[in-house]
This record gives structure tokens, sequence and C-alpha cells, in this order.
């Protein structure tokens, strides 16, 4: 299941397990990602699910990973990598928290 929703002014966007999109996007508000997404997203706050993929770009001010986030981060407050989270890449990014068991492989820079 793919979706963006409008109602009551909220812009967010969930892509569900099972769904794959390839493309660039901006979301006003929340990106949740539970699927595999591939190229460019930016959002105000990016959450990956356990399932989710992103690989490409991805800019925000708050991202939460708990599944796979590759290539290029640039995250603008704080970048949480949960237990079950993985990162990969570069990554600029005004905070960090690492839980016990989440994982980085790559380079970073505090920005």
């Amino acid at each position: 299941m793919s979706e963006l929703t409008t109602s009551g002014g909220v812009n967010n966007l969930f892509i569900g397990t099972g769904v794959s999109f390839t493309g660039s996007i901006s979301v006003p508000n929340k990106a949740i990602i539970s699927g595999n997404f591939s190229g460019e997203l930016t959002a105000s706050e990016v959450q990956i699910g356990n399932t989710g993929v992103i690989t490409g770009t991805t800019t925000a001010e708050k991202i939460e990973v708990h599944g796979q986030l590759n290539e290029i981060v640039k995250c603008h407050s704080l970048l949480t990598i949960h237990s079950s989270g993985r990162v990969t890449g570069e990554i600029d990014y005004g905070e960090i928290e690492i839980e016990r068991g989440g994982s980085f492989k790559g380079n970073m820079k505090q920005v």
C-alpha cells in the first residue's frame, strides 16, 4: 500500500511493506517507509520501518531508522539509528543517536 494522505491539512506519505517506489518525491510532513524506496526523498520527517529500505538521497529535519538507509543522508536535526537499523553511506547530521545493536558504515560529518 502506498498513499499520500492530505486529510485535515496533514501531508504525509506512507509506502507499505511489499511496495516499491523509484523516483523523486518531496513530502511536506512525514514520510513513513516500510517498503522499498529508490531515488530522492525530501521530507520534514522520515521514519523507516523494520521492513523499510531507502536507497538514494534522503533529506529531512528528523530521521528514524528501524530498517535500512543507504547512500546519501542529509539530516538537519536528529538522526536516530534504532537497534534494528542499518545505515550505510555518507551522512551529514545535526545530532546522531545510535542505539545498541544499530549500525553505521561510511563517512559522517556533523553540520
